[in-house]
C-alpha cells in the first residue's frame, strides 16, 4: 500500500497480508498465535473463534481453507449462531487478540513499534460496512484495527521506556 513520511505526522494505509512489510498489520497475515490456550494459524482464526455460539460452528469457521474465507464466513453468520453479546465484546476480543500476536511475535512487535506516531489505517477498496468499520473505504470509516493497532504501539512504546528508565 501506501507509506506518507510528513515533519508533522505519518500514515501507514495497509490491507492486504502479502503486501510488504505493512501487510503483517493485517488480521489475515498467516502467523500462528496463541490464545486462550488454544493455537490459531492468524490473529483472524483467533478472533473469529469467539464469534460462534456453538462448538460446530466454531470448528467449520477453523476449518475454513484460507483466512480470507474464514472471514467472509464469520461475517455471513446467522444471527442465533453468533455468541450472544458479541457486538458488545468483539472490540475487547480483538484487543486481546491483538497483544497476542504482537507480543509473541519479536519481529512484528518491533515493526508496530517502529512505525512511532503515524496513523495506521486499514484501508479497504470494497465499500462495505464491515470494512467501513475495521478500516476505512474512500476515506470514511471507523478504522478500529487501525484504532486498536495504535493503542496497542502506544502500549508496547510505553513498557519500552519502562523497561529502559
Amino acid at each position: 500500500m501506501e507509506f506518507f513520511v510528513t515533519d508533522v505526522g505519518q500514515e501507514i494505509r495497509f490491507y492486504r497480508a502479502s503486501e510488504k512489510p505493512y501487510g503483517a498489520f493485517s488480521n489475515l497475515f498467516r502467523r500462528e498465535i496463541e490464545f486462550e490456550g488454544e493455537r490459531f494459524a492468524t490473529s483472524e482464526h483467533a478472533y473469529q473463534a469467539g464469534k460462534a455460539r456453538k462448538p460446530e460452528v466454531k470448528a467449520w469457521l477453523m476449518a475454513a481453507p484460507s483466512p480470507a474465507l474464514l472471514a467472509m464466513a464469520a461475517h455471513g453468520l446467522y444471527y442465533w449462531d453468533v455468541s450472544p453479546g458479541w457486538s458488545r465484546t468483539k472490540f475487547d476480543r480483538m484487543r486481546c487478540v491483538l497483544r497476542a500476536k504482537f507480543t509473541q511475535h519479536e519481529d512484528l512487535r518491533e515493526l508496530l513499534v517502529s512505525t512511532g506516531s503515524a496513523r495506521l489505517i486499514e484501508t479497504a477498496t470494497v465499500d462495505n460496512e464491515v470494512n467501513r468499520l475495521w478500516g476505512e473505504v474512500n476515506g470514511q470509516g471507523r478504522n478500529m484495527l487501525g484504532e486498536l493497532l495504535m493503542e496497542l504501539r502506544a502500549k508496547l512504546q510505553n513498557d519500552d521506556v519502562s523497561k529502559a528508565a
